[in-house]
């Protein structure tokens, strides 16, 4: 980090921040000086990291929109407004048409497609308030090529998640920005069982969350001052095999 913090007085809510990319970005975030809403289902995990920095932290399910609701309001109320969003909730489900079931389909969907919806919709009386707004929602390298067997849920969900990020950035310009972050494979428990499977991938390793959370700090961030509707591949060479 230079001497110049790329968010200070920015007020940052942060999904699925107790593990993998969340977690990641939270602590790059508070780096750049960011004041931080911290959200996710697990309360232990939340905590250790809030350990790390100073950040408000809410046990919170982006499935259900009076909890996000409470929690997003505390957080607003907290730190004096929201200027930015990162949706980092998320989870994976592996398995074929056959074997996944309807009720499993609908839980990837309203996880990772209708958590994302919830959280902006909750975030937006406040994100309207401020100048310079941002959201960044997580994708997948599955959004842009979804080519991958046994991933039809969560290809669906996020692709939905990209184009449901280009619809609000078309709604709600020119006073927030919206973009998606698209990773490959990131080493974090998400991709378990999966390490090795990156012949495919011109750098032929997995992502650090690091890696990810930089891309979401620019598209944070006034470098990408200009960038909007955009959809950012962070997947080591994958999507353009």
């Amino acid at each position: 980090m230079g001497d110049i913090q790329r968010l200070r007085n920015r007020r940052i809510v942060i999904t699925g921040a107790a593990s993998g990319i969340g977690m990641a970005t939270a602590r790059l975030f508070a780096a750049e000086g960011a004041a931080l809403t911290l959200l996710d289902r697990n309360a232990q995990g939340l905590h250790a990291v809030a350990r790390e920095m100073q950040a408000h932290v809410f046990e919170a399910d982006v499935c259900d929109e009076g909890s996000i609701a409470g929690a997003v309001a505390q957080g607003a109320a907290a730190m004096g407004g929201i200027d930015g969003v990162v949706n980092a909730a998320g989870v994976m489900l592996r398995g074929s048409v056959l074997e996944v079931d309807v009720a499993q389909w609908r839980r990837v969907l309203e996880i990772n497609l209708t958590g994302t919806y919830i959280v902006v919709r909750c975030c937006l009386p406040w994100l309207k308030q401020a100048a310079q707004a941002s959201i960044v929602n997580l994708g997948s390298g599955q959004s842009l090529l979804p080519n991958t067997p046994d991933r039809s849920a969560y290809s669906a969900s996020k692709g939905g998640v990209l184009n449901l990020t280009r619809a609000l950035a078309a709604e709600l310009a020119p006073s927030i920005r919206a973009n998606t972050v698209c990773p490959g494979l990131v080493d974090t428990p998400m991709a378990e069982g999966v390490q090795g499977n990156v012949g495919n991938y011109a750098l032929r390793r997995l992502a650090q969350p690091e890696e990810i959370a930089r891309a979401i700090l620019f598209l944070t961030s006034d470098e990408s001052s200009y960038v909007t509707g955009a959809a950012l591949a962070v997947d080591g060479g994958r999507s353009f095999h």
